[in-house]
Parts: structure tokens; sequence; C-alpha cells
């Protein structure tokens, strides 16, 4: 549900007021996929981040900023999980936090495209994040808040993320491609 005193149109799309935001992390989701045996779909989330989004009076000059705490991975099964935070993967002993920070924001035909530098096992690579604008609202608290799913696929492997092993049949275990998944709520400050 959209909140028409919060929300504004900019080229015929819907936009929220400016402002900065903060990530409500209890109502948000940073989440991932990846192919696990060629055949399956695993998927995971990250329950421990935090970050804002500086929403500007164009989309050029808006912003967002998250850090990703890196231990607080969670597959749905423990041993999984210990060997994804083990130095086969995210190293979380050596590298505790993972970190986007956008460079770029634009109006796309389906929403928003946000580049920016994704830092993981201190390996800055661009991404780009598909992202629809879900809406705005005013909570039952006083707050204004507002709504973002976004997307985008990873090669692992630019991150330095190279631990597989070799199927007899052929493939191998975990896929390189990733995908990452968000679910964002933030309220203005």
């Amino acid at each position: 549900m959209t909140d028409t005193l919060s929300t504004r149109s900019i080229d015929t799309s819907l936009a929220p007021d400016p402002g900065t935001y903060k990530i409500d992390s209890s109502h948000s989701m940073v989440e991932f996929v990846a192919r696990h045996l060629m055949v399956t779909k695993v998927r995971g989330r990250f329950e421990g981040f935090a970050g804002e989004i500086v929403v500007g009076d164009t989309p050029e000059e808006s912003a967002v900023n998250v850090t990703i705490q890196a231990a607080s991975i969670d597959s749905g099964e423990s041993k999984r999980d210990e060997h994804l935070r083990g130095a086969d993967f995210l190293d979380v002993e050596n590298f505790p936090t993972l970190e986007f920070h956008s460079t770029k924001v634009e109006q796309s035909a389906r929403g928003l495209k946000v580049e920016g530098d994704l830092t993981i096992k201190d390996t800055t690579r661009p991404v780009v994040l598909d992202v629809e604008y879900d809406g705005s609202f005013g909570d039952p608290w006083g707050g204004q808040r507002i709504g973002f799913s976004a997307s985008t696929e990873i090669n692992r492997e630019d991150w330095g993320i190279t631990w597989n092993a070799a199927l007899e049949s052929g493939g191998v275990v975990v896929s390189k491609k990733v995908k990452v998944e968000l679910t964002v709520s933030a309220v203005k400050q």
C-alpha cells in the first residue's frame, strides 16, 4: 500500500520523499541462492546487517550504504554454515564484514539500476542491482517507511571464493553463480 503523502512521481515513476532512511533489519532480508550438486538450489541469508538509503531529489542524487556481518550467514544447516564461515568461503575470522556502497543510481525502464562496489574478503568489485520501489507508508509508530526489492547475480570467484569439488558424473558441488535477493524496509530519520 502506498501512502500518497510520502510518495512522489519522477518521470512517471513513483519515488519516496527525499531524505535519509535507516534500514530496519528486523523487517528486511539479505538472501542468496546457489546451486548445489548442479540440480538443486540452496537458499540462505545474512541475519546481521545495517545500512542507510539516501533518497535524493532525483535518482542520480541518491545513495545506498550497507554493512553485513559475515558470521551471521544462515543456510539452515549448521555444518554447511561452519564451512561457509571458514577460510574456503567467507573467512569471517579475517574478514568480519561484507560491504556495499553505491556509486551510481539511475532510473531504468523497470525501476532503478543501482551500481556499486561490493567488498567481500577485502576484494572490491562492481555490481549492478535491479531495484524496484515497493512503496511507502506511515507506520503505526509515527515513522515514515519505504520498501524496495532488489536482485543481482554475482560470480563468487570474482571475490576469491573458489572452493569447489568435482563430481564423478561431471559438474561441481557448488555453482560459481550466486543470486542475491534483497527485501528492504527503511525508516526515515
